[in-house]
């Protein structure tokens, strides 16, 4: 049986993962719902649902999960994170960008922190963030993530990492992590090309997300399983051994 999804939210976002579930044998769209209220009856119910509306949505997205006992996951951002300081009666998955490769620079910003905090002078760390003309907040939920991840790595607070967001023209969404000295400057981008990136990324969240234990989790839980050994120790590169006497160079 297919993982059965209600999907809150519309919009780009929305129409994608609508869109990619289409063309899914595990996942179905049960229903979709962009302004209206949310359904609540036995005939409605599905194992999970998909949050990508508005900020201003979330309060009441959170309720109605609790109430019906429904996982959810959370894509929408710019909302008030204290929303989930107590304890959560169901499992919430909050991922404000829903890429796996947004998952694995996050990683790599950490260690790139660590770089720039063993560095002989004086480095400037940065975080950009480039989205469509239509997004309302900046900087956006994954440019908030990859400066507190640099910060983290580098030992400092976020307030020692630039931010810069720019919302122009129809732009997916790209994001830069840079660490820059006198000597040297070391960039980590990323671009996503398509909505679809976000979709599937959306619907792997969901299915994964179904029977997890009551409570927050993020999608580094899911990326974790797939990344941990991207980062592990490496095998020590071999010295080449030295020419025998009377050979060739």
């Amino acid at each position: 049986m297919p993982t059965t999804i209600g999907l809150l939210g519309t919009g780009r976002l929305g129409s994608a993962i609508r869109d990619a579930a289409a063309s899914q044998d595990a996942v179905s769209v049960a229903w979709a719902v962009g302004r209206g209220a949310v359904p609540e009856s036995a005939e409605a119910a599905v194992d999970v649902a998909i949050d990508v509306s508005t900020a201003a949505a979330v309060t009441d997205h959170l309720g109605w999960a609790e109430r019906t006992r429904t996982p959810l996951v959370i894509g929408t951002t710019g909302w008030d994170a204290d929303l989930l300081r107590g304890d959560v009666s169901v499992p919430v998955l909050v991922a404000p960008n829903f890429s796996l490769g947004v998952a694995l620079v996050r990683r790599l910003a950490r260690v790139l922190g660590g770089y720039a905090a063993s560095a002989p002078l004086d480095v400037d760390l940065a975080v950009t963030d480039t989205h469509h003309r239509h997004k309302v907040d900046a900087p956006s939920g994954t440019a908030i993530t990859l400066r507190e991840a640099l910060a983290e790595g580098a030992g400092v607070g976020t307030d020692a990492v630039q931010t810069t967001s720019l919302r122009v023209g129809g732009v997916v969404g790209e994001h830069e992590v840079v660490v820059a000295s006198p000597l040297e400057t070391i960039t980590l981008r990323h671009a996503a090309h398509d909505r679809s990136l976000f979709a599937t990324g959306a619907l792997a969240a969901a299915q994964w997300l179904v029977g997890r234990p009551a409570g927050v989790h993020t999608l580094d839980d899911l990326a974790e399983e797939q990344l941990r050994s991207l980062l592990g120790p490496t095998t020590p590169q071999t010295t080449p051994a030295a020419p025998a006497a009377g050979s060739a160079a």
